[in-house]
């Protein structure tokens, strides 16, 4: 196939214009534009115009980019190498591995490549295939063990109609790019397989039955697991102000969440914090295994001081490389931080190609692209009954803190589950700073539904309370509301906050978070006759700090039993003081 060539004939920023001038290219085509010193610019077309006329959007650096320099056209789209070897990478927005990138130069030089599998490792490979059998895209041919799992090597998912098996390797170690196998179509034409293939990175792999999420995924957050849940395959959206937490609860998330694989998509975060994430998960020890966290996790990176056009790049990568990962029957979880990042990025192209802009300056299509992206989670019930599951979670930097702006509204339409984070809260050091009363969820959660009213009902009124109290003062209601105000306050203090930095109260298993509700119920219901907000004030925090002690404790702590003994009977003794005493 002839590849098309052409000449850049204007360069604003990351947006680049050319002229074709051999061949012709489509929208979505990955090109090269060819520098003075011989880099080549990784960069993909977005727009073609008439008389052969086409913007460009590159990945990298332009600086001494000029009109006249050369363009060469691939004819295929932005694409990702899937295969055993991702699990435990760490790669830039167009999946270099970054650490071997840090090999050849320290800083990261424009136009540098390096394959994202490594190509010299021999995979111990067992073949689940005979001559003869039927196959088509997606069946399974055999398997490598990776890390924690038996990796499934597939047909490519992009190959239609059926072939059969002409050749089989024997079990024996080979690379990715070996031949393991090779089919024949009805045709005679025959395809050599491998262990890796590569797959467009904007179009969502199809699914064999998609199913409705339903099953509550363990997060060890209270907040989220109790009141706001996720479920396997569902999608949440995280918008709060800068400096309310949005970073520390997905880490948090990617730590403790019962997923098989965690991906995380750096889209657009401040390079401090995306580096912490990198220096700090590969030696992290996975609670779950005890083993280390980067054996399920793979991060793709692409920071605030990286070009904006590899933002929109990095989060389709990751969302791909979760769609494999629901193919091989997993629960994959995707991180991605932040997408406000990323719809600037999309509002800095759409202003440069002088198209209408939308909203806040944000192109017209803004909103449906995110719901695309959210559409892509989902459960998939794969052939033999086996169910994979993606489910997604991003955040939103709205400015201000303003939840009206359009890409936060684009969200909230596109997702299961909203957690907005509260700057009150955040002010008040009381952590997750989710908001109590916004928030809300569509999926199950690990209590029963009549348990969430309770709380839910319980807050709400404490809340008013509060309100009544800021104008008329805690003498102006009676000592019954402020009991209940006192209880919603308790329900919040041991039960909805938690400390992340912790290690016991930063990951909350369901078993012990059913234990901690039938706790604070039996607080909550438990009559109280004390008289005197004084007196109320001095039991409800008695009480806390003795739950509170109790939440730092291990169960296989000798002292664990001791202090809930000790909890329960201060319940008993104190609701029963008498005004005065």
């Amino acid at each position: 196939m002839q590849k098309s060539t052409g000449k850049v004939t204007s360069v604003s920023e990351s947006l680049v214009g050319a002229k074709i001038l051999e061949g012709a290219v489509m929208n979505g085509e990955v090109a090269y534009i060819v520098l003075e010193d011989e880099k080549r610019l990784k960069a993909e077309v977005i727009d073609v115009k008439e008389e052969g006329n086409v913007f460009l959007q590159v990945f990298e650096d332009t600086r001494w980019m000029k009109v006249g320099d050369a363009v060469e056209f691939t004819g295929l789209p932005l694409t990702v190498k899937l295969g055993p070897g991702i699990l435990g990478l760490v790669t830039d927005g167009l999946q270099n591995p970054l650490y071997e990138l840090g090999k050849i130069e320290w800083f990261l030089e424009r136009g540098l490549e390096v394959d994202p599998l490594d190509t010299t490792k021999k995979w111990p490979f067992t073949p689940k295939i005979s001559l003869g059998d039927k196959v088509t895209g997606g069946s399974v041919i055999g398997s490598v063990p990776e890390k924690l799992f038996e990796h499934k090597i597939f047909v490519p998912f992009s190959l239609r109609g059926e072939y059969t098996v002409e050749k089989v390797m024997n079990a024996g170690e080979y690379t990715v790019d070996d031949c393991i196998g090779v089919i024949v179509d009805d045709a005679g034409n025959t395809t050599e397989l491998t262990m890796a293939f590569e797959w467009p990175v904007k179009i969502p792999m199809p699914f064999h039955q998609r199913s409705v999420p339903e099953t509550p995924m363990p997060t060890g957050i209270r907040i989220l697991d109790a009141l706001f849940p996720i479920a396997y395959g569902g999608s949440a959206c995280n918008p709060g102000p800068f400096g309310a937490g949005k970073t520390v609860l997905q880490h948090s998330l990617a730590r403790h969440s019962q997923a098989d694989v965690v991906i995380i998509a750096a889209c657009g975060e401040r390079a401090g914090e995306a580096v912490e994430v990198f220096k700090d998960f590969p030696k992290l020890t996975d609670p779950r295994t005890g083993k280390s966290l980067m054996d399920r996790t793979y991060i793709v990176g692409n920071t605030s001081s990286m070009p904006v056009a590899a933002r929109e790049a990095s989060v389709y990568m990751a969302t791909t490389v979760g769609e494999y990962f629901r193919k091989q029957g997993l629960n994959v979880l995707m991180l991605a931080d932040s997408t406000s990042r990323w719809a600037q990025a999309l509002r800095e192209t759409s202003g440069r190609k002088e198209e209408i802009p939308g909203p806040e300056a944000f192109p017209m299509y803004i909103s449906t692209l995110i719901s695309a992206l959210y559409d892509r989670a989902g459960v998939e019930i794969l052939e033999g009954g086996l169910t994979g599951s993606l489910s997604i979670i991003g955040t939103v930097s709205p400015a201000g803190g303003n939840f009206d702006e359009p890409v936060t509204q684009a969200t909230l339409l596109s997702t299961g589950a909203f957690w907005g984070l509260s700057r009150a809260l955040s002010d008040a050091r009381k952590y997750p700073a989710i908001d109590r009363i916004d928030s809300n969820s569509k999926y199950p959660s690990l209590l029963e539904h009549e348990e969430v009213t309770y709380l839910l009902e319980l807050l709400r009124d404490g809340q008013t309370i509060a309100s009544n109290i800021i104008l008329m003062g805690e003498k102006g209601i009676t000592d019954d509301s402020y009991i209940r105000y006192q209880k919603a306050e308790l329900l919040d203090a041991v039960f909805l906050q938690q400390n992340s930095f912790h290690e016991v109260d930063g990951v909350t298993t369901p078993k012990r978070l059913r234990l901690m509700f039938n706790m604070v119920k039996d607080i909550i219901d438990t009559p109280i006759e004390i008289k005197g907000k004084q007196e109320i004030r001095s039991h409800f925090n008695f009480i806390r700090q003795a739950f509170l002690d109790w939440n730092y404790l291990k169960p296989d702590d000798k002292e664990f039993e001791k202090q809930k003994n000790k909890l329960v009977n201060l319940v008993k003794l104190r609701s029963h003081v008498e005004e005065n005493i």
